[in-house]
C-alpha cells in the first residue's frame, strides 16, 4: 500500500474507566510531508509523560512526515485535590486588618476567616498525583482510535497518487513511443536532403552513394536514441514494480524520478527534430508532475 505523508485523524471520548479516571480526551493528530519523521506535541502540562509512550506508538505505525498532535486530559472527576493554609500569611493580613480597624475608631470591625481566605495565597489547591498508568492505559486507546482515522486518510490519498503517477507514467511511455517510431525517419528525410544538397553542389545526377551512405551512418548513430529509450522504459517498469509493492517508498522512487530525468535530457541533447524536441519537452513536464506528487509519499 501506497501511503501519503499529508494525514489527519481526531477522536474525542468521554472517558469512564473503572480503574478510576473519569473525563473527556481529546486526540487530534495531522502531518504533511517531511524529510523524515518529526513529531511535535501539545499535552497538558500536568501529563507530560505521556508524549514519550505517544510518539514511540506513531513512530511505530509512520515512517515520515511531520506530524502534530495535540493531546487534551481532562481533569479527572475522581481526582482528589488538596487545599493547604498558609498561617503565617493569614495571621500577617488579621494583624494589617486589626491595625487599620484600631486606627479607625468609627470602621466597623468586620474581620472575619472568610475575608481572609479571600486574599492571595492565604489558601493553596493541590491537586493530588495522578497514578500515571491509570491516566496512559485511558489515553492510549483513543490515540490509537485517532491514528486509525489518520493513517486511513493517508492510505487513501496515497492511492490517489499511486494513480495519478501511473497515469503520468502511461501517457509518458505512449512519448517515448512517438520518438522511437519517429527516429528513423529523420535518419531518412536526413539523407535525402543531403543526397539533394550533395547533387546541387555538384550539379550532376550520378553522386557517391557510399558517402552519403557513410554520412547517414555517423548522423544516425549520433542521433541515435535507443539505448535511451530502452533505460527509460526499464525505469518506468521499475516504478511500477515499486508502487505495486507499496510500503516506505518515498526516496526511493525520487531516485528513479532523477535517473528518468537524466535519460530524458539525454535524448532531448541528441535530438534535432523540432517535432520530437516539443515531445521531449511534454516528458519533462510530465516527469515534473510526477516529481512533485512523489514529495508527497512516505
Amino acid at each position: 500500500m501506497i501511503n501519503s505523508m499529508t494525514g489527519y485523524g481526531r477522536c474525542e471520548r468521554a472517558v469512564d474507566s473503572e480503574s478510576g479516571y473519569s473525563g473527556n480526551i481529546i486526540v487530534e493528530m495531522k502531518s504533511v510531508n517531511h524529510r523524515y519523521l518529526e513529531v511535535g506535541m501539545r499535552v497538558n502540562r500536568d501529563y507530560g509523560f505521556v508524549e514519550d509512550p505517544i510518539k514511540k506508538y506513531i513512530a511505530s505505525n509512520i515512517n515520515r512526515g511531520k506530524v502534530d498532535v495535540y493531546v487534551s486530559i481532562g481533569t479527572s472527576e475522581n481526582a482528589e485535590a488538596e487545599v493547604s493554609v498558609n498561617l503565617p500569611l493569614a495571621k500577617a493580613y488579621c494583624d494589617a486588618l486589626q491595625k487599620i480597624a484600631d486606627s479607625c475608631p468609627n470602621a466597623a470591625n468586620d474581620i472575619t476567616a472568610s475575608l481572609i481566605a479571600k486574599y492571595p495565597d492565604v489558601l493553596n489547591v493541590r491537586k493530588k498525583a495522578e497514578d500515571e498508568k491509570i491516566i496512559l492505559d485511558a489515553v492510549m486507546p483513543i490515540v490509537e482510535s485517532a491514528m486509525n482515522d489518520f493513517l486511513a486518510m493517508r492510505a487513501a490519498e496515497g492511492e490517489r497518487l499511486k494513480a495519478d503517477v501511473l497515469s503520468r507514467c502511461k501517457t509518458i511511455l505512449s512519448i517515448v513511443e512517438e520518438i522511437e517510431q519517429r527516429a528513423p525517419e529523420i535518419v531518412s528525410e536526413y539523407r535525402k536532403r543531403l543526397t539533394e544538397k550533395m547533387k546541387e553542389i555538384l550539379e550532376q545526377s550520378t553522386i557517391d552513394e557510399q558517402r552519403i551512405a557513410m554520412e547517414a551512418a555517423v548522423f544516425a548513430d549520433k542521433i541515435a536514441v535507443d539505448e535511451e529509450t530502452v533505460r527509460l522504459r526499464s525505469h518506468f517498469v521499475q516504478m511500477n514494480d515499486v508502487l505495486s509493492k507499496g510500503g516506505a517508498v518515498g526516496r526511493k522512487l525520487d531516485f528513479i524520478v532523477q535517473e528518468m530525468n537524466r535519460e530524458t535530457n539525454t535524448i532531448g541533447s541528441k535530438i534535432t527534430d523540432a517535432k520530437l524536441a516539443h515531445k521531449v519537452v511534454d516528458i519533462k513536464a510530465e516527469l515534473e508532475k510526477i516529481r512533485e506528487q512523489i514529495q508527497n509519499i512516505e
